[in-house]
C-alpha cells in the first residue's frame, strides 16, 4: 500500500497523504486533482477502490494496427496530445500477428473502465473481417470515432479522408504529365477505402486490367508494381506510400528509374518521404484536422452529447515532389 502510494504520489506530483484522501474518498480534494490521481492509477495498473470504481477512467484507447508506417505514429501524436489538451490520457493499443488482436485490446479497455476508444487503420475496414467487438462497444455504448472509411453496417461517428478525391488528383496529375497506362496499387480487395479509390478511378476511365491489390508494406508493393510494370505502366499510383517505396524499388529493380521511365505516386505523405530517393510525390491525408476531429467527436459523446453517426470528410491535398514526371514520347 505504502509503495502504491508513494508511486502514484510521483506520478501526479502531488504528496502521498494526498493520494490517500482520494483513495479513501475523503473531502479537501480538488476535483482536478482527485481526476489525476484516478488516472494515475489506471495508467500505473492498479485496481481503483471499490467505492471508485463507478467513476470511468479519464483513459482513452487509441487503437492501431502497426507502428512500421510512419503514419500511425504521427497520428498518435496528433490525437494523445489533443486528448491531454481536454483531460484525457491515450493509452496505446497495436496489433501484433499472432499476439494480441483487436478484440483482446476492446475486452482490456473495458475491463480498465476507459471513456472511449479511437480507431484507426482497423478491421472496421475490411468487409470480410470478424466486426464482433465494435458491435459489443455500440451494446455498451462506450463513445467510440472511427478513422477512415468503414463498412457501412457499423453504427459510428467516423473521420475520413476523401478516397474518392484522392484518386481523382493523382489521375489527373500523371494524365497532365502525358501518361496513358496508368496502374493502380491498392490494399486488400475487401478494403474499403482501396474500394473507394478502385470506383473512382475506374469511373475516371482508368484501365481495369492495370489494377493491382496487395498487403500494405514494402514488399507487398514491389511485388505488385514488377506485375503492373510488366504490363507497361508508365506511372503507378500506390494506396500508401509505403507501396510506393516497393513500387520504386520494382522500377529498379526492372533496370529503369523513377521518374524517368516510371513516375510513381504514394499516398499518406508519411514522414520523411521528402527526404527518399527522389523524394516521393503523394497525397497528403490532413492528418492534423482529422486528429483533432476524431477527439472533439469523442469527447463530445463523453459529455452525453447527440453525436450522429456520420462520416466526415476531410480533403487531401497533392504534394508534387520529384517522383513523377512527363511521360517518355
Amino acid at each position: 500500500m505504502t509503495r502504491r502510494l508513494a508511486e502514484v504520489a510521483k506520478k501526479v506530483g502531488v504528496s502521498e497523504a494526498t493520494v490517500s484522501r482520494v483513495l479513501n474518498g475523503k473531502p479537501g480534494v480538488s476535483d482536478a486533482t482527485r481526476e489525476a490521481v484516478l488516472t494515475a492509477l489506471d495508467v500505473l495498473g492498479y485496481e481503483r477502490p471499490t467505492q471508485l470504481r463507478g467513476d470511468r477512467a479519464r483513459l482513452v484507447g487509441l487503437v492501431l494496427p502497426e507502428l512500421q508506417n510512419p503514419i500511425f505514429p504521427a497520428f498518435a501524436e496528433v490525437v494523445g496530445g489533443a486528448l491531454a489538451q481536454q483531460g484525457f490520457t491515450s493509452v496505446l493499443c497495436t496489433r501484433t500477428v499472432g499476439g494480441v488482436s483487436e478484440a483482446d485490446y476492446v475486452d482490456l479497455l473495458l475491463q480498465q473502465q476507459v471513456s472511449g476508444v479511437v480507431f484507426a487503420g482497423g478491421l472496421y475496414a475490411q468487409a470480410d473481417a470478424a466486426h464482433g467487438h465494435y458491435e459489443l462497444l455500440h451494446e455498451r455504448k462506450l463513445p467510440t470515432v472511427l478513422v477512415n472509411a468503414a463498412v457501412e453496417r457499423l453504427d459510428f461517428p467516423q473521420v475520413s479522408c476523401d478516397d474518392a478525391v484522392a484518386a481523382e488528383i493523382a489521375l489527373a496529375h500523371l494524365r497532365a504529365l502525358g501518361h496513358e497506362r496508368v496502374g493502380l496499387l491498392l490494399g486488400p480487395k475487401d478494403h474499403i477505402p482501396s474500394r473507394r479509390k478502385l470506383e473512382t478511378f475506374q469511373a475516371c476511365g482508368g484501365d481495369p486490367a492495370l489494377v493491382e491489390h496487395t498487403m500494405f508494406s514494402l514488399e507487398g508493393g514491389h511485388a505488385a508494381a514488377t506485375r503492373l510494370i510488366r504490363r507497361g505502366a508508365t506511372g503507378v499510383i500506390c494506396a500508401s506510400d509505403l507501396l510506393a517505396l516497393g513500387t520504386v524499388r520494382a522500377v529498379r529493380r526492372a533496370g529503369m528509374t523513377v521518374p524517368a521511365d516510371v513516375s510513381v505516386i504514394g499516398f499518406d505523405d508519411s514522414a520523411l518521404m521528402n527526404c527518399t530517393d527522389p523524394p516521393l510525390t503523394t497525397v497528403r491525408q490532413p492528418i492534423d484536422a482529422m486528429g483533432r476531429a476524431a477527439v472533439d467527436l469523442l469527447v463530445a459523446q463523453i459529455d452525453k452529447a447527440l453525436v450522429p453517426a456520420d462520416e466526415l470528410l476531410y480533403e487531401p491535398e497533392l504534394v508534387v515532389r520529384s517522383s513523377t514526371a512527363r511521360a517518355r514520347t
